[in-house]
């Protein structure tokens, strides 16, 4: 009976390499091991399934031909002519090669236009960075009613059109009935009772960034607080264990997990707030005296405000080519960072 027991447990025991490994797979395929199976062959796909992808991307990839390649297309045309209202009424093509472009890359003009936007982006995205971090970072310690009042909120000021939401900062900051002046005037401030928030560079600029950054936190804040939910509570509780304090929780666990989303949230803010037309346009149209153009502005007024169509489609296609190079620098970080992983 113990014969017949030694021998049914060397049949059904596995067999094993040398000192009890698991077989392995030896040159040309083969598995070790006396008896052992092969692996199964994988199956070749059907050329059908591998067309499929690109079949299922076909209508994306028209639509985007449509919609946005040929309007491209068609601006850069303009953007070779000199098309005035005189050419628009009369059908005539005054091809002008280079020209528009010479002119605007000689402009004092689109240099400070230039300069004036990557600043304003700059800071807009700074300061909506900073307190949507903030505020997703509170809406992860508050607890559950005090967090679906504020998301609430957050969802409120995200879900208002633009247009509404700019009109409704028109009237708080009006001159004669803003409520802005009429607190300040309360508070002692009565030389603000009357002040002209659009009379100034400084201050349209103050009033369109307060606009801006009000808009994009809840973006930021709702996102970051539902990035947070994925990281492992373990860290957190290793991390206080240690010894860390709420800056070091931060820097040590919370911001390397997040770093992609940082990242991506960040490149995405900047080509919001660098393209930011109605705001700037319905709080002041630029001004005053131009003092407040931003690349979309200026485009905008050159091309139908003065009515240099040409000239207009030239510098929305720079615009375009400023906005290709800080996507390669992303695409490079992002790239860097994959490495590093």
């Amino acid at each position: 009976m113990a014969v017949q027991l030694d021998d049914a447990v060397d049949d059904t025991a596995p067999r094993t390499g040398k000192g009890g490994a698991p077989p392995t797979r030896r040159a040309g395929g083969r598995w070790g091991g006396r008896g052992a199976p092969r692996p199964p062959a994988r199956p070749t796909p059907h050329p059908s399934a591998r067309r499929a992808p690109y079949l299922l991307l076909l209508p994306a990839l028209l639509a985007t031909a449509v919609f946005l390649g040929w309007p491209m297309v068609r601006n850069l045309l303009l953007s070779f002519q000199n098309l005035n209202m005189k050419e628009l009424i009369q059908h005539l093509t005054d091809w002008r090669g280079t020209g528009n472009y010479q002119e605007i890359l000689g402009s004092e003009q689109f240099w400070r236009v230039t300069l004036r936007t990557l600043v304003f982006t700059a800071v807009n995205v700074v300061l909506i960075m900073l307190l949507g971090v903030l505020i997703g970072l509170l809406l992860a310690r508050l607890g559950k009613k005090m967090r679906l009042t504020l998301s609430l909120a957050l969802v409120l000021a995200w879900a208002m059109p633009v247009i509404a939401a700019t009109t409704v900062f028109q009237w708080l900051f009006d001159s004669r009935y803003g409520v802005v002046n009429w607190l300040l005037d309360r508070a002692g401030w009565h030389a603000m009772a009357h002040y002209d928030w659009v009379g100034t560079q400084l201050s349209t600029f103050f009033v369109i960034t307060v606009l801006i950054v009000w808009q994009s936190l809840p973006f930021v804040a709702l996102n970051l607080y539902a990035a947070t939910t994925t990281i492992p509570r373990e860290l957190y509780e290793a991390a206080r264990m240690d010894g860390a304090g709420t800056w070091k929780v931060f820097t040590s666990v919370t911001f390397p997990f997040l770093k992609p989303f940082f990242l991506a949230t960040t490149f995405l803010e900047i080509i919001w707030v660098f393209k930011a037309f109605p705001q700037i346009f319905a709080i002041n149209e630029g001004g005053p005296d131009r003092l407040t153009e931003t690349l979309p502005i200026y485009a905008f007024t050159e091309g139908v405000g003065n009515l240099h169509f040409g000239m207009g489609a030239a510098i929305s296609l720079l615009t375009i080519v400023v906005l290709l190079a800080m996507t390669a620098y992303y695409l490079r970080l992002t790239l860097k960072q994959e490495e590093e992983l």
